[in-house]
């Protein structure tokens, strides 16, 4: 039974003992209408429990409503109070992969990173330009596809599947006509339950350094060929001096002579190993003033005009007399001059001739002093290399002895030293011109206004 029929229910008998109550004054108290009017009341008293009992029970849904919706208002604030904690922590991971992939993106190694199916998940600029695709394009296809180096993606999935952390291993790629060497290590990435989830592959180009080691393992088998051959001179005339296989005193002049010829040399190797050593460092003294190329050139032509003359070679200055100064170490400057003169005089036949020319060009702002031969020449694919230390032509070596260091002495002086420039012309049979540039003094001035 519902509440509004309780309501009808209440009303009838509300009705009923309303008339009995009227009825009474008019026609007396007779039993019926007492039984009546008592039947009213217990219809009312009963009504009326009836009515409290559903109204508690209705406060008590209301109250259970109330508690419920509490519940929910609770469980509604927890689950708004999570999914803010999930947003910042959504925001968190995406900053953390913005800097992880800032970081990747920096590194001026090539780095690409794979998931476990050997899939592309982030490569970086340069291992783009390496491996020959395009690396934002790339994400999620298979390494496989992107990778013309086929031993590099076999080592990636190797290494993944084998659960080694690191390993290195060192790979050629071909860049246009060059070779480059790369040191490649390869991380495994494991997730929380220790499964490997991925790799990480960084190449390091290590082309320079092995170019470096193999220059430094030139350079001390040059040296110690360059040393060996004088010292074993000395040593065996020394021993035949000292077994007295000089009967006379003309052959032990000639001995001597040998022996002292041969330690000159060896004083001059080790003296321009060390020169070049020291410049190369940044440890060699340099004494700069303003000094003329003009009379630098006139000094040292007049210090080797003996040398030439001795093979009936002319040396002729055409310098003119110009404001050529420049800020220089004289005496370094006199050095190469006379090292350019020596090497013409030792490469150009008996009657030949040498010509040095020192003129200032107004257009660059250097003095370019030339040095220009009638010799033998150089052939064409040893040019680039004619300044690299213990360089020599073999075409040439027939025509006079040397270590291969005066040259690289020179251009270290006048490249590293004084800011210049190096160059060399030749051809074969017709004689060579070397020369070399340095600012000129006021072209310096402006500058460092």
């Amino acid at each position: 039974m519902t509440l509004n029929k309780y309501y009808i229910f209440a009303a009838i008998a509300g009705l009923m003992v309303l008339l009995i109550v009227a009825a009474m004054p008019l026609g007396g108290t007779n039993w019926p209408e007492i039984l009546a009017c008592f039947a009213a009341l217990f219809a009312g008293g009963w009504l009326g429990r009836q009515l409290f009992a559903e109204g508690k029970s209705q406060l008590e849904q209301i109250e259970n409503l109330k508690n419920d919706y509490k519940n929910q208002q609770d469980k509604a604030s927890k689950c708004i109070r999570e999914n803010k904690d999930l947003r910042l922590q959504v925001q968190l991971l995406k900053r953390q992969k913005r800097n992880t992939e800032a970081v990747v993106y920096s590194i001026s190694d090539a780095v690409i990173v794979t998931d476990a199916n050997d899939r592309l998940l982030m490569a970086n600029e340069p291992a783009g330009v390496l491996l020959g695709f395009d690396a934002k394009e790339a994400i999620l296809k298979p390494l496989e596809e992107l990778v013309m180096k086929k031993e590099l993606v076999k080592l990636i999935a190797n290494s993944r599947t084998s659960r080694i952390r690191h390993v290195k291993h060192e790979l050629q790629f071909e860049a246009g006509d060059n070779t480059l060497t790369c040191n490649c290590i390869i991380s495994s990435i494991l997730d929380d339950d220790n499964e490997v989830c991925g790799a990480v592959t960084v190449l390091h180009d290590i082309t320079r350094e092995k170019e470096i080691s193999q220059m430094k393992n030139d350079f001390v088998s040059h040296v110690s060929h360059e040393l060996k051959t004088p010292l074993a001179s000395i040593t065996a005339y020394s021993e035949m001096l000292v077994d007295d296989e000089a009967t006379d005193e003309k052959t032990r002049k000639e001995f001597y002579s040998i022996i002292q010829g041969q330690a000159q040399r060896l004083n001059r190797l080790i003296e321009d190993i060390l020169s070049i050593s020291r410049i190369e460092s940044g440890l060699v003294k340099v004494n700069r003033e303003p000094v003329s190329t003009a009379l630098i050139v006139r000094d040292a032509v007049e210090m080797i005009k003996s040398y030439a003359a001795e093979k009936d070679i002319t040396v002729e200055d055409q310098t003119a007399v110009v404001f050529d100064q420049v800020n220089a170490d004289k005496d370094m400057i006199s050095q190469v001059v006379i090292n350019l003169l020596s090497n013409a005089v030792k490469y150009t036949p008996k009657g030949g001739k040498v010509s040095v020319n020192s003129e200032v060009d107004e257009s660059q702002q250097v003095v370019r002093v030339t040095v220009t031969d009638t010799g033998v020449g150089i052939p064409s694919e040893d040019l680039s290399c004619v300044f690299d230390k213990f360089y020599r032509v073999k075409a040439n070596s027939k025509y006079a002895k040397g270590t291969g260091l005066g040259l690289s002495l020179v251009k270290q002086i006048v490249e590293k030293v004084h800011g210049g420039r190096v160059f060399v012309t030749s051809e074969v049979g017709k004689g060579s011109s070397f020369g070399f540039e340095l600012p000129l003094a006021a072209a310096e001035k402006t500058l460092v206004k």
